[in-house]
């Protein structure tokens, strides 16, 4: 190869990727969040149609933050010992792909609603084991001058994805599906062919990633390295209590923020069809056509924020390089606050859209800025277990949600699923707030890393 088409290698060592290149290597990203998007879209309507009662659903969630809890750190820092053939963090991309797909075709046929809850166990925990490693990779195959560009591309990912999974149902019934059709456990079959694109989309994308972009090869005496380090579970469990003991100043403070952002995304996504049907269509009845059409009328409106913020990720990118991470986190949530307060007050589908551009922002920017913020404090060969520890502020928050919602839903709200809503808009505000406090602090160099 010439010189004139030598890829240029930054003062890291690692080589510039065009953005085309960024692009490939987050398409894997789309696969894993269309498959969130379709569980955020679908499970409590399917934990309705099968039978559960409103105040147990955050109960019936549990699966995707205790399974976060306990497999992201340990996937985390698995990967960063992890010496094959086919590099650090690819064989869990694969592994978990493989898994989510089986659960992605298995979730709508389920019989009953212990078994839909047992299944969303699986499927959590499989996208967890593919999740960590990816946000590591991202971090791992760029150079820090290219981690806005690489976290803010992956949450351009995010948001395509969730808008056609949000969309999926809608678009089917636009095609000419019936949208009461339903199979023999209630669940209607344009629920069940979302789901199978789903599952064919989840490992496609992650393959297409690992071959387009594959990671850097490591030095041999990298491998010595890795191989001379204690392995087993006692050792990965030590490397996390150490992680969590040095934890970097930058990367206490954003806990903060997360509790109430996350606290207040999870208030949304269980609640928002309950509410939509209670605002709209005057129902709680989840055999009504009006609970059915409020869940069309999510798909649609989830698939706007989504999209929404499929868009913002790539504007927002300078607005991040001249004003911050920080500064532009806080006014997107501060947006989706208003507008989730403002919400239950619109009785009327077309308005509902107003709200959603500030919900998209938002989430534009929950899925990139806190990584900016993040990974220019954390050590780099510690990547992987302190990516894993970071969403550790994710599932502990929803963890929280899920418990005392149910003890306060009655007492507190009323019983009124738009109140949980209204909730879910205080608790953004107060995460714009925190999220100001927070100082970055870049991490210290150990000795022998350059």
């Amino acid at each position: 190869m010439n010189a004139a088409h030598r890829p240029e290698t930054m003062a890291s060592g690692k080589p510039r990727l065009s953005l085309w290149q960024i692009l490939n290597m987050n398409i894997g990203f789309f696969g894993i969040q269309f498959s969130f998007g379709l569980q955020q879209s679908n499970m409590s309507p399917i934990y309705k149609y099968l039978g559960a009662d409103e105040a147990s659903l955050p109960l019936l969630w549990l699966a995707g933050p205790l399974t976060g809890l306990l497999v992201q750190p340990l996937i985390g820092a698995m990967s960063d010992r992890t010496v094959s053939r086919w590099g650090r963090r690819t064989p869990y991309f694969l592994i978990g792909a493989l898994l989510c797909s089986l659960g992605l075709l298995l979730m709508p046929l389920s019989p009953t609603l212990w078994f839909a809850a047992g299944l969303l166990w699986i499927l959590d925990a499989a996208n967890n084991v593919t999740m960590e490693p990816y946000r590591a990779y991202v971090s791992d195959r760029l150079d820090e001058s290219q981690h806005a560009q690489g976290f803010l591309s992956q949450s351009a990912f995010t948001g395509l994805a969730q808008t056609l999974a949000y969309l999926s149902p809608s678009i089917m019934v636009w095609c000419g599906m019936d949208a009461n059709a339903r199979n023999a456990s209630g669940i209607p079959q344009v629920t069940v062919l979302a789901f199978m694109v789903g599952a064919a989309l989840s490992f496609t994308t992650v393959a297409w990633s690992v071959r387009r972009v594959p990671e850097l090869p490591m030095s041999e005496a990298e491998k010595a390295a890795l191989r001379a380090r204690p392995r087993g579970l006692a050792a990965t469990l030590d490397e996390i209590w150490t992680a969590l003991k040095e934890m970097p100043q930058t990367m206490r403070q954003l806990w903060w923020m997360k509790l109430l952002q996350w606290y207040a995304m999870m208030c949304y996504w269980i609640y928002i069809v309950p509410a939509l049907a209670q605002t709209l269509f005057g129902t709680s009845d989840a055999s009504a056509q009006g609970f059915r059409d409020a869940g069309l009328v999510n798909g649609q409106i989830g698939g706007f924020y989504n999209f929404v913020a499929f868009l913002a990720a790539f504007a927002m990118l300078p607005f991040t390089r001249r004003f911050g991470a920080q500064r532009v986190h806080a006014v997107c949530l501060s947006l989706a606050g208003i507008g989730l307060l403002a919400l239950p007050e619109l009785h009327s589908k077309a308005l509902l859209f107003i709200p959603m551009l500030g919900l998209g922002l938002a989430w534009a920017s929950i899925m990139g800025n806190p990584y900016v913020l993040l990974a220019g404090s954390i050590p780099p060969e510690r990547a992987g277990v302190y990516m894993g520890i970071f969403n550790m502020f994710i599932v502990i928050p929803m963890l929280i949600q899920m418990l005392t919602l149910p003890l306060i839903y009655g007492p507190w709200l009323q019983g009124r699923p738009e109140n949980v809503i209204r909730l879910a808009g205080v608790l953004l505000l107060g995460a714009a707030l925190a999220v100001l406090r927070v100082r970055s602090v870049r991490p210290p160099t150990r000795p022998g890393k350059t």
